[in-house]
């Protein structure tokens, strides 16, 4: 069988999945919308299918499954049409910046009995995959704790910050679903601190640009994320995992692991310069597995519900950073 997609977003990462459908065998990318025409065109041109409304899309019969891309005030709504349509449905995250809204979604979702996947490409990055295979086979024991550091080359417009739901919401959820698939347990309890330390027009926006969070879980496992929008020597992304009989963990990706010795030291080229390069695997193979499961009629995953609580946590947060204290997830879901 071959699945056959509509592509809805024909932006930054729009283009990334696109290159993901066209380039898997077991998949067919027949139509891109998008509200700036040029853009679509460019895809259409590329990879050879068709410009079409969102519309056209959610009426076409040759169309099976969907990429949602869009701006995120628009997803909740489009995975809600879209299942009712019967096409299975990928989203890239978050599924809406209010748990209410999607909770509401969620439960049209599972009234169709729909397939729903969200974008959570960190679980399929083939180092971050090796962790967790480690932990699986008991390499380092139980885990006890795990060290999680994200920061980008640079902070984004202030324009996307003031719309993005700020950097718990945007940025650091990606950890907080990567904490959760490390940890193996359920996260009780978040304690955060945040700061503005790169573009004061941050602030102003009232989002924050440098945070760290410390997770727990009922056992007392726990997790500490570091995140920054600034890291001036490329993409940083790292993790580590210690346990009861050692640890794992992997370092920076860059686009060739080579070193060069001379009379002026050692040195290695720069890491990769943002996520459209470090994850290239990743969104590949996020992909592929949406494939499998709509194929073999199994549940998606990260699932809806994954999305739920990596935006409970975000709001949990936020809540720790603007009353002082940490914050009970039971306060939140």
């Amino acid at each position: 069988m071959t699945l056959r997609f509509g592509l809805l977003g024909a932006g930054r990462i729009g283009k990334v999945h696109a290159k993901a459908i066209s380039a898997d065998a077991g998949a067919t990318l027949v139509a891109v919308a998008d509200a700036m025409a040029p853009a679509a065109q460019a895809i259409s041109a590329q990879y050879g299918c068709e410009v079409r409304t969102v519309d056209a899309i959610l009426a076409s019969a040759d169309i099976d499954a969907v990429v949602i891309c869009t701006p995120t005030d628009t997803h909740a709504d489009l995975i809600e049409q879209f299942t009712n349509a019967g096409k299975a449905v990928f989203c890239e995250k978050p599924i809406d910046l209010s748990l209410d809204r999607v909770k509401a979604c969620l439960a049209v979702v599972r009234a169709n009995k729909g397939t729903l996947m969200v974008g959570f490409n960190r679980r399929f990055d083939p180092h971050f995959m090796a962790v967790r295979a480690e932990i699986d086979k008991g390499s380092i024991g139980d885990v006890e704790m795990v060290t999680i550091t994200s920061r980008d080359p640079g902070a984004p417009p202030v324009d996307y910050i003031k719309r993005s739901g700020g950097i718990f919401r945007d940025m650091t959820i990606h950890d907080f679903d990567m904490a959760r698939f490390l940890l193996g347990e359920e996260i009780t309890e978040v304690a955060a601190m945040a700061a503005v330390l790169i573009d004061p027009a941050i602030g102003e926006a009232g989002d924050s640009d440098s945070v760290q969070v410390m997770l727990k879980t009922a056992t007392g496992k726990m997790a500490l994320i570091s995140n920054s929008r600034r890291a001036t020597y490329g993409y940083d992304q790292r993790i580590e995992v210690h346990g009861s009989k050692g640890v794992v963990s992997a370092e920076n990706q860059r686009p060739v692991s080579i070193e060069v010795a001379n009379g002026l030291g050692y040195t290695r080229p720069p890491l990769h310069d943002f996520f459209m390069t470090r994850y290239t695997e990743a969104y590949a193979a996020e992909i592929a597995a949406f494939i499998a499961s709509v194929s073999a009629k199994t549940a998606a995953a990260p699932s809806g519900e994954d999305g739920l609580t990596a935006l409970a946590l975000a709001e949990a947060a936020l809540k720790s950073v603007a009353e002082g204290r940490s914050v009970k997830m039971s306060e939140i879901l």
